[in-house]
């Protein structure tokens, strides 16, 4: 049995194994409430990944847009405008900041 609470809505918001001060009921492992709240927070659990792996992935995506620039691949001009204004932009400040060396070094010591 797991000890939950709900909201105002009847929706489960806390399961824990133990008692504690605002559980409203428990419910046995198998129940249709709790196996839809741990598809809930496997939901949310992904999506905090996703959301904290952004940056990381810009920058890869960044790197790689400069790469297929660099080799003739694609052309800044073949992008739409706005993605065009963007990588200038970023462009831009990675030079103001010293160029790509000082972002991130062989020794992970960088500003990113």
């Amino acid at each position: 049995m797991f000890h939950v609470q709900r909201d105002a809505d009847g929706l489960v918001v806390r399961v824990e194994a133990e008692a504690f001060a605002d559980s409203t009921e428990t419910l046995p492992a198998d129940h249709a409430d709790l196996k839809d709240w741990a598809a809930s927070q496997k939901l949310a659990s992904n999506l905090q990944r996703l959301k904290q792996s952004d940056p990381e992935m810009i920058r890869v995506l960044d790197d790689l847009i400069q790469v297929l620039i660099d080799k003739g691949a694609i052309r800044v001009t073949d992008l739409p405008v706005a993605a065009q204004a963007k990588l200038m932009d970023r462009s831009q400040a990675r030079e103001e900041l010293g160029g790509l060396s000082r972002l991130v070094g062989d020794d992970e010591n960088g500003l990113i």
